[in-house]
């Protein structure tokens, strides 16, 4: 679907009629700038074949050079999660050797070295369950054969290794689930908390010998959301060395819509407040697209997350941080909260790229 596809429509929408016009001007930031070449990464976000190469070169021009993405429907079971996660690989693989102007496929910091040198972006991988798996923990060398490089426990009910968020009686983490994270752990494959309930991230920390990360998410005790992560986990997370990734997801931060992304800063200072900084990142979980609340939108949405989309948490985004170089806005705006440069470097990348250096080489 192309962007003037999504601006059609739009004002067929009553309730966007109503939005002051101010909730759908784009905002922007200083331009990145290419001789200081600060490292801007994210660690969840989407990339989508329908991305025109002015809005892909736009992202890079904000100074993106890293993106881990999802690579298959988290909500698929068994022998199908499997299934749609092995084509989910082999289409991104495809689809990004198509784009080599622009990404280049990574599993290790080289390739987030040589996407600097060359002007690109580096890519990669991540499940949002671990379903894939099984019951079978030599899948987890399947996959990470495969080019995978990290891989959720849980996404959002329960499943074979732990709960997800919105399990009103789950579990923590399983015996399988404690063998799935040993495995996890010797093979390599870094562990992601996102989506997954209290117990099942305190105990999956607990559990790893290896520091785990939560990819994108935002606090607790700043808006009481069942995507959101407790002090208490942020902290044993940090404590061991882990990484969190504040979400730019609108609905777990506020029900207003217009002029609220100061509370997106709020999450990523407190964060910092909570774990350190050199324990919090950027992990955006939206599309880089300049969105409208258009029908052919609402339809798309409503495609790819089912009875997950409800309209009253719509739109998911803030619209100042609508649009491909948002990145900008983020870096000008945590400056004038009072962010040093040093310190704007490793929340807007340098602590990612520490992570995965420390995690996958």
């Amino acid at each position: 679907m192309k962007r003037r596809d999504l601006l059609a429509g739009a004002a067929t929408l009553p309730f966007l009629a109503a939005l002051p016009k101010s909730v759908r001007a784009e905002s922007r930031g200083k331009p990145w700038d290419r001789h200081n070449n600060a490292l801007i990464m994210d660690a969840m976000g989407e990339l989508r074949e329908v991305y025109e190469d002015s809005l892909i070169q736009e992202m890079l021009d904000s100074g993106i050079r890293s993106m881990t993405v999802t690579v298959a429907d988290p909500k698929a079971q068994e022998q199908a999660a499997f299934d749609e996660t092995v084509k989910g690989i082999l289409y991104y693989n495809q689809f990004l050797d198509k784009k080599a102007r622009y990404y280049s496929r990574s599993t290790d910091v080289a390739g987030i070295n040589k996407a600097r040198a060359d002007n690109k972006m580096a890519v990669f991988y991540l499940a949002q369950n671990s379903t894939q798996f099984q019951r079978n923990l030599d899948n987890v060398d399947v996959f990470f054969a495969l080019g995978l490089r990290a891989s959720q426990i849980t996404y959002n009910y329960q499943n074979w290794a732990g709960a997800g968020c919105k399990e009103r009686n789950g579990s923590g983490l399983t015996v399988f689930g404690t063998e799935l994270v040993e495995k996890m752990n010797d093979v390599g494959m870094m562990i992601d908390l996102s989506h997954a309930n209290e117990k099942t991230t305190t105990d999956t920390i607990a559990a790893s010998n290896k520091p785990v990360m939560i990819s994108h998410a935002c606090c607790q005790a700043l808006y009481n959301h069942e995507r959101n992560v407790s002090d208490h986990n942020l902290k044993a997370l940090a404590d061991q060395g882990g990484l969190f990734g504040v979400t730019q997801m609108r609905p777990f931060m506020t029900l207003q819509v217009s002029n609220a992304v100061s509370v997106y800063f709020d999450h990523i200072i407190h964060a910092i407040n909570v774990c350190g900084i050199n324990s919090v990142c950027i992990g955006s979980d939206r599309d880089h697209r300049r969105l409208v609340l258009s029908k052919a939108y609402i339809a798309e949405l409503e495609s790819e997350e089912g009875s997950q989309a409800i309209a009253s948490d719509y739109p998911y985004y803030f619209e100042e941080l609508n649009g491909p170089r948002r990145m900008e806005v983020i870096w000008d705006s945590l400056k004038a909260r009072g962010l040093s440069e040093s310190h704007l470097e490793k929340v807007m990348g340098q602590n990612l790229y520490d992570f995965y250096k420390n995690n996958i080489g």
